[in-house]
């Protein structure tokens, strides 16, 4: 479309057609990072996603969308505009968390696509919509980190009787979820092993690999109970692991997480716009989740890393192993953790101290 002088705002079929331009952009690489890479597939979805948000919001509610030409508007009509995305702020997130029942980390996602939709128009398409959009606050939530303790992932590797009773299908998913346990890789490098990830020298199997994410090489050497779930699969498939869906591997991990017995209730906590609140498997019932409910692929990387540091693994060591950069927030949460399971054990064995010193006493 053509923008002239005298075009005060833009429509929300203008939003929308401009909006698919940025995804046919990023898509063909014609928009690329700072470093000149290009941007993931996956930030593309997100795209996509918050595409699909926006339209829901103008459908369902009616809201008159306008992007308001900050060039061609007076110094009151920019007073104007800067109330109308107030509102229209206010009205968006409403939806969000009142209709659509998103949390914290959703909305703070959807509002950061907004944002880079904004800065897209200003800096690479130079239709100048001011900076209305950096008051876009986005929020964001700690999602409580779901692990497996040592002992868990000790039955999962080493209990025979384990193995004489899982179905096939989940001796392939527990290969897999082990594997994943032990070398902190994220769900998507994982699927993605071949044999030139694997090196051999001085005896000893290695794992290289270089991460889609953050473009970080990463090496890992090869327990032996690693190995053999490598060599079960060696020349069966092109990959070291088998190759399955993120969806199907999610499905899959609840039903194993079942013969370990991780029944045990866990509740639940999510945020909205920063106040945490109980979220209930059945909330007719009051019924909690329990950590099988919490199990995914995910659960993998983030049980190395912790096992890795509760065990005693120096943190700059275990972050070298799983590509986090130094001034990661997300890697010390970890440690934080890690740190907590340590306080915990360190507790119990003051408190047995304490024990042996009354019932010194008792004897006295």
């Amino acid at each position: 479309m053509r923008i002239t002088k005298q075009t005060k705002y833009l429509s929300s079929e203008d939003f929308f057609h401009f909006y698919a331009k940025l995804i046919k952009d990023t898509t063909k690489g014609v928009r690329i990072k700072s470093d000149g890479s290009r941007i993931r597939l996956s930030t593309i979805d997100n795209y996509v996603r918050t595409q699909k948000v926006f339209a829901d919001f103008l459908a369902d509610t009616g809201f008159d969308f306008k992007l308001y030409i900050i060039t061609n508007l007076t110094p009151k009509e920019k007073e104007q505009a800067k109330k109308y995305y107030k509102k229209f702020f206010k009205e968006f997130t409403d939806y969000m968390y009142m209709q659509k029942d998103f949390y914290d980390n959703y909305v703070g996602f959807i509002i950061k696509g907004l944002r880079i939709f904004f800065n897209y128009l200003n800096t690479e398409l130079n239709i100048q919509v001011g900076d209305y959009h950096k008051k876009f606050h986005t929020p964001n939530e700690e999602v409580p980190i779901v692990v497996l303790i040592p002992e868990q992932l000790n039955y999962l590797i080493y209990d025979k009787e384990l193995n004489s009773v899982l179905p096939e299908h989940l001796i392939k998913v527990r290969d897999i979820f082990v594997f994943g346990c032990t070398v902190a890789l994220r769900f998507s490098d994982l699927m993605k092993l071949t044999q030139d990830n694997l090196q051999f020298y001085n005896n000893t199997y290695y794992l290289k690999v270089n991460s889609i994410k953050t473009n970080t090489n990463t090496t890992i050497k090869l327990p032996e109970y690693a190995i053999d779930i490598l060599k079960k699969y060696h020349k069966k498939q092109k990959t070291l692991l088998p190759l399955h869906s993120n969806a199907w591997l999610n499905k899959c991990l609840k039903e194993l997480a079942k013969y370990i017995k991780l029944n045990e209730p866990q509740i639940k906590y999510r945020t909205k716009r920063g106040v945490q609140c109980v979220v209930y498997k059945n909330k007719a019932k009051k019924e909690h989740y329990t950590l099988s409910d919490h199990i995914t692929t995910h659960t993998m990387r983030r049980t190395a890393i912790t096992t890795m540091l509760r065990l005693g693994m120096p943190d700059q060591v275990v972050r070298k192993i799983s590509g986090h950069a130094a001034n990661s927030k997300e890697f010390y949460r970890y440690v934080e953790f890690a740190q907590n399971y340590i306080d915990e054990h360190t507790d119990m064995v003051f408190d047995k101290i304490s024990n042996l010193e009354a019932s010194k006493s008792a004897f006295s």
